[in-house]
């Protein structure tokens, strides 16, 4: 099994794997006897707004019911500390990641959410027709009116085996995006004249768009349309800079922003100390090992070095791929987001945490969401995205 190309990609972690376990047992959110400490952080109107991304991770045996519940509780959580959305990425066939059916699970945990924006991080467009895509947002922004964000990426979110499951065409690789795009755009937006087919519930819902990406390719289109581009830093950090720059000198203002409105995803885990965080952040340094070994991604338990378990070229690829991450602890965390913000003038960063231990999660996003509080942006750029 081979990685998929990062340059055609979303912003959920590319990679390919075997097909997934079938899920036993039913495992609902007050089952987890997680901690019920509540912290609402408040963040002025220039603080750095933060949001998630998850890819719902599981560990070998547990059911797919628990991952998502924990999910579930994480959106709650990030909630009452002001993240202002929680994305949940589109992958299939892969072993360890609980996210094929990302519509279900943006409307589950809408529902169990009352205002943090929730959408997708995002849906693979030549993966669906658009109709059905225009369709199944509509639906949600009917059931959570301005809450639905919908972001697209055009990588298959899967190996090639799976591309023909999804019945995509193994020659595609995203040159029809642009028109798949186009004709989402007509199904969301105001009924044309002449318009034939409709999506119904979904015209006219205007259902905020945001392109995805890890290279200059959806940077470019984002620009010429005028509409927000979030970039995959969390797995493909090496365009980030050159993308952003692009984005921000050709972005043409448009109905839907007067002015560039800029994502950046990166892997940040905040601990009591920096040994603790680097300690944790061996699980994910575990996971992107084993997709350059093709294995399948289960989260494992942090180990104390991973020096036995990785060879220096599979090293010098896992750093290559987490070259973005923020790892320590609060001051380490609130210098390395600062100097992410100033070199690429994000708008907005969304923060990827997974560690093994779900606890552990959950306490990083509250240390990111007080740190993000104390960040503050450029007052003179105008942020109009919702």
């Amino acid at each position: 099994m081979t990685a998929v190309t990062a340059g055609n990609a979303g912003i959920g972690l590319e990679t390919t794997c075997a097909p997934t376990d079938a899920d036993n047992g039913t495992v609902g959110p007050s089952s987890l006897r997680l901690a019920s400490k509540r912290t609402t952080v408040k963040a002025t109107s220039q603080s750095l707004p933060i949001s998630v991304l998850d890819l719902i991770p599981s560990r070998a045996g547990e059911p797919a019911s628990r991952a998502i519940a924990q999910s579930v509780e994480l959106a709650r959580h990030v909630e009452q500390l002001g993240y202002k959305r929680y994305w949940v990425a589109e992958h299939h066939s892969i072993q360890g990641l609980v996210c094929s059916a990302t519509p279900i699970l943006i409307g589950h945990i809408a529902a169990a959410t009352k205002k943090i924006r929730v959408g997708s991080g995002g849906v693979m467009l030549p993966n669906h027709a658009p109709l059905v895509v225009a369709e199944q947002f509509g639906t949600l922004e009917s059931m959570y009116p301005g809450r639905i964000d919908l972001g697209l990426g055009r990588a298959p979110g899967g190996d090639f085996q799976t591309m023909r499951a999804l019945r995509r065409g193994l020659a595609q690789e995203g040159e029809d995006f642009p028109a798949l795009l186009e004709e989402l755009r007509t199904y969301l937006g105001p009924e044309r004249p002449g318009q034939l087919v409709r999506a119904i519930p979904g015209q006219n819902s205007n259902v905020p768009i945001t392109l995805l990406g890890s290279s200059d390719f959806s940077a470019q289109l984002a620009a010429a349309l005028g509409l927000p581009f979030a970039f995959a830093a969390h797995f493909a950090p090496d365009a980030l800079y050159v993308a952003a720059q692009f984005y921000r000198e050709r972005f043409q203002p448009s109905e839907v922003l007067q002015n560039p409105y800029l994502l950046v995803a990166v892997p940040v885990i905040a601990a009591n100390t920096d040994a603790a965080a680097q300690r944790l952040f061996t699980a994910p340094q575990q996971r992107f090992l084993r997709v350059i070994r093709g294995e399948s991604l289960e989260l494992l338990p942090p180990v104390d070095s991973m020096e036995p378990l990785w060879s220096d070229i599979e090293r010098a690829a896992v750093e290559n791929r987490l070259g973005a991450a923020i790892i320590g602890s609060d001051a380490t965390v609130q210098a390395g987001l600062e100097k992410l913000v100033n070199d690429s003038h994000a708008d907005e960063v969304i923060v990827v945490t997974d560690t093994y231990e779900h606890r552990d999660r959950m306490d990083s996003y509250e240390r990111v969401a007080r740190i993000a509080a104390e960040i503050k942006l450029v007052a003179n750029v105008e942020r109009r995205f919702k």
